[in-house]
């Protein structure tokens, strides 16, 4: 036995391999497939993502060497990664809001925000909805009606003087946007400044309240993707701080009124990266206001707060959404923002219940207490793909900043509706991807749960989409509002369609020749109809053709799939579209080569993975009388 420790570098045993070297590699075990084409993810972000990073990859970024809390704030604007747990408070009376935020925060929550109705903005109202609440210990926070924010601000200032409170130690905002009435209603506000000065003086008596809101949220919420959110939320910050300026207001003062909201995507990475690229891009914006450190202090970092999506929330197989929304409270976690937000699983139902929030609430705890992600400060810090990453994220929203800035400014372009038709564009071809399933919803156009309704549980008469913007105080003029239909909306249409039925269409498999061929495609061609919410009769396979087709017609199917190999269709699908003899439809699962031949025979159905699923869907539909609402 050796007395002494060898000195050895181990790491001499292994030669460096080039990039180059790597990439041969790669492109061997493709065996001739292209390389770029298989590996090399285009995002819809506006640029392309290798599928492996190193070390050189990093050279000319100039952002690495910048510490925490340090401009331009990149890594983190605090010298921790705690965040506030925040949770909405809503209720039939302020009695009633009061006991629901005095119980979520007895269970982890440490920042409420409330949803106020007009008739609670008066003194005696807001100290019952505050009651036993002490302000300066969690995070605080309104929305209401647009028109009535600075009547809330001077009514909540009279509470807190009231109660001897210390002003400047009581933290949160009021989610006052300025663009709501353009964004969610289309209709055009021209008296958006006044107002916006209003609310800034009846905050003077809350010098550490955020009342100007940037709710970026709402672009991730019809569908844009992450670089559109943040290009335009940087340009909707810039005409807030320009706007204040303009005002009177010092840029120091400007900025800490305003706080931004963004939506987080199941996109895990891309979010990390975008939060980090918020930091640094607003730093500069700020800092670019003025000259010396004083803008590059604490004016210029950043608060946000990052809410899990909804625009890839379904109504089907909904549970799926609390493993959505866990990886998007992950990202913003790890990505280090100030409070959190998680939207309960069954928001697309158009109602929430105590369980769904209380899950909701736990997501954030999980992470805190039992995984601790707040205890690690920028754990993506020196990532090779995530810092690459930020910095493709950083520059294409930059040049969408620029574009808007450009282009007269947000305020000129969210009048004229080209900032809501530049995302309703995004929401149009996100929808066609999820149609073609080139984009999955889980649960939704893949791998349906075909026995599930929901008829009952969907409250018709409210706001599903949850984007109400409560009474309309609009003074002229229309414009274009963002379309807020989620990417499962329109296959859960054609699904609840089908379910409002009596009859359900039945489809059935006549599975014969190649085993394995007949077996993956009567599963694809399953799950496929099965989107729809069809009846599914499988099987294990025929002798013949004959056989298959009397079977699937004494059992009454409504549509016949002939499942086989591409080889065998040639003769077996002939023979059963003459058997059928156009009692009933025949689908080919597959798209073989004799395809042109079979639909010269008249056989007009094939579906396979080039498919457009939803119109394919639609079109059986139709042909069965079957009509959405």
């Amino acid at each position: 036995m050796a007395t002494q420790k060898e000195d050895r570098n181990f790491f001499a045993e292994f030669p460096p391999i080039t990039t180059e070297e790597w990439k041969a590699k790669i492109t061997t075990d493709l065996k001739g497939a292209p390389y770029d084409k298989k590996l090399v993810w285009r995002t819809g972000e506006g640029f392309t993502v290798e599928p492996f990073y190193r070390r050189e990859d990093l050279e000319g970024l100039t952002h690495l060497d910048v510490a925490p809390n340090t401009f331009p704030y990149i890594r983190s604007t605090r010298n921790n990664n705690e965040w506030y747990v925040r949770q909405s408070v809503s209720g039939a009376t302020p009695e009633a809001a009061n006991k629901e935020a005095l119980d979520i925060l007895g269970k982890g929550v440490d920042s409420l925000c409330f949803v106020v109705k007009d008739e609670w903005i008066e003194t005696a109202s807001m100290e019952r909805l505050l009651k036993d609440i002490e302000l300066t210990a969690i995070e605080i926070c309104f929305t209401c009606c647009m028109a009535k924010v600075a009547d809330l601000l001077k009514v909540f200032a009279q509470v807190v003087k009231a109660r001897g409170c210390d002003a400047s130690k009581i933290h949160g905002c009021v989610h006052y946007n300025p663009f709501k009435r353009e964004l969610v209603k289309g209709r055009v506000y021209t008296e958006r400044n006044k107002e916006i000065r209003a609310v800034m003086d009846a905050a003077k008596e809350l010098p550490s309240m955020r009342v100007l809101a940037v709710e970026a949220q709402l672009f991730n919420f019809a569908g844009a993707y992450i670089t559109e959110e943040l290009g335009c939320a940087l340009a909707w910050g810039a005409c807030l701080l320009d706007t204040l300026i303009e005002a009177g207001y010092a840029v120091e003062e400007a900025a800490k009124r305003i706080h931004f909201n963004f939506g987080t995507s199941s996109n895990y990475f891309m979010e990390i990266a975008k939060y980090r690229a918020a930091r640094w891009l607003w730093a500069e914006i700020v800092a670019s206001h003025g000259s010396g450190d004083e803008y590059k202090g604490d004016c210029a970092k950043i608060y946000q707060h990052a809410v899990s999506s909804t625009w890839n929330q379904t109504r089907y197989d909904s549970y799926v959404n609390l493993l959505r929304s866990q990886t998007e409270t992950m990202s913003a976690a790890l990505a280090g923002v100030d409070a959190i937000s998680v939207t309960p699983f069954d928001t697309p139902y158009g109602t929430t219940d105590d369980f769904s929030r209380r899950l909701a609430r736990n997501q954030q705890l999980l992470l805190k207490e039992e995984s601790h992600f707040d205890k690690v400060l920028d754990p993506a810090a020196g990532s090779y793909y995530v810092e690459v990453l930020t910095d493709k994220v950083a520059k294409q929203s930059w040049s969408i900043f620029l574009e808007i800035d450009a282009a007269g400014g947000f305020a000129q372009q969210a009048e004229s509706g080209k900032i809501q038709e530049r995302i309703n564009a995004s929401n149009a071809k996100r929808h066609e991807a999820i149609a073609k399933r080139k984009e999955t919803l889980l649960g939704t156009n893949e791998f349906p749960n075909f026995t599930e309704t929901i008829k009952a549980k969907v409250d018709q008469s409210a706001c599903a989409e949850g984007h109400c913007c409560g009474q309309d105080h609009s003074k002229e003029g229309t414009t274009t509002a963002l379309d807020f239909s989620r990417g499962a909306s329109a296959f859960e249409s054609l699904r609840l369609a089908t379910e409002g039925q009596k009859h359900q269409p039945v489809v059935f498999m006549l599975t014969i020749g190649n085993l394995a061929m007949r077996l993956a495609r009567s599963q694809f061609a399953g799950n496929f109809f099965g989107c729809a919410g069809y009846k599914l009769i499988d099987n294990l396979g025929f002798e013949t053709v004959e056989a298959g087709v009397k079977e699937a017609l004494d059992k009454k199917a409504d549509i016949i799939v002939l499942c086989s190999s591409d080889d065998e269709y040639a003769q077996y699908a002939p023979e059963a579209f003459k058997l059928i003899d156009g009692k009933v439809p025949l689908v080919i699962a597959g798209n073989p080569a004799c395809t042109d031949d079979l639909k010269a025979l008249g056989i007009r159905y094939f579906v396979h993975v080039k498919s457009d699923v939803l119109a394919t869907l639609q079109e059986f539909n139709k042909h069965f009388g079957i009509e959405e609402a």
